[in-house]
Parts: C-alpha cells; sequence; structure tokens
C-alpha cells in the first residue's frame, strides 16, 4: 500500500508539473514559426537586420530618433510611435536589450529585436507588459547624434 501512495505521489510530481519555458526556447519557437534570419549576442539578445543602414551605428552615450512597436511574443502590440513621427531619447536611458541591440543598426537601419526579459522589464511588470516577458520590437532608426 505505502508503495502505491508512493508511486502516485511520484507520478503526480511528474506529470502534473508543467516545465516552464526559458526565454531562449521561446525566442526560438517564435524565430522558427516566423522564419526569421538573425543571429543571437552572447546575452541573448536576438536580432534581425532587415535595411541596413549607412553612416555608422550610435554608441551608449548618444541620442537616437527612432520609429518603432513593441509586441509581446504572442503578437499584443503594448506600445508604438507613430509613423513618419519618431521619439529622441538617451540610449542610456531605456532597457538594456535596446541599449544593446540599437547599436545593430546603422541611420535607416531597420530590423527586429527580440529581448529577453532579464534584458527587459525583468521580473517586474511595466504598463501593459506583463512581469517577465520576452519583448519584440520592431525598429527603424532614424537618426542619432
Amino acid at each position: 500500500m505505502r508503495n502505491i501512495f508512493l508511486i502516485v505521489c511520484a507520478t503526480l510530481v511528474l506529470f502534473g508539473c508543467k516545465k516552464k519555458k526559458t526565454d531562449r526556447e521561446k525566442i526560438d519557437e517564435y524565430i522558427v514559426a516566423n522564419n526569421l534570419t538573425g543571429q543571437y549576442t552572447s546575452s541573448g539578445l536576438y536580432y534581425t537586420v532587415d535595411v541596413p543602414g549607412t553612416g555608422g551605428s550610435p554608441a551608449l552615450s548618444n541620442i537616437v530618433k527612432v520609429e518603432y512597436a513593441g509586441y509581446l511574443l504572442d503578437g499584443t502590440k503594448f506600445d508604438a510611435t507613430k509613423t513618419g513621427v519618431p521619439i529622441e531619447f538617451g540610449l542610456s536611458q531605456v532597457i538594456e536589450g535596446w541599449q544593446e541591440g540599437i547599436p545593430k543598426y546603422q541611420k535607416g537601419g531597420k530590423g527586429k529585436l527580440i529581448i529577453p526579459s532579464a534584458l527587459g522589464y525583468g521580473s517586474s511588470s511595466a504598463g501593459d507588459i506583463p512581469s517577465n516577458s520576452v519583448l519584440l520590437f520592431d525598429v527603424y532608426l532614424v537618426d542619432w547624434r
């Protein structure tokens, strides 16, 4: 009787708990499902360069002018600039994923940034962004100085 109880408990533990996917697994699934071609950085940021742009890339100390749309991986849009109306900010003043990702583009460059939660808002929620969310951004680096 005791052995049956232990077997039932072990079965419940093994099959009753769903394994949470890592950010990398979520990003990999998204890349495959959307047929993206890009690359990972050592921090786990994934990016594509759809339009390379010209004129060099900004550094953390620069002011950038960007148009973007931000999404959760399920397609929920949480923020965006209006087309033709870029936003300007110091690159050092944004989430780590942008600090690392925006310099992958030159002026006029466009692409996608897929940012693991640790480079986004981590375990904190932010507005319509739940905690521990992988973030997807369509970005267009209009200019920088």
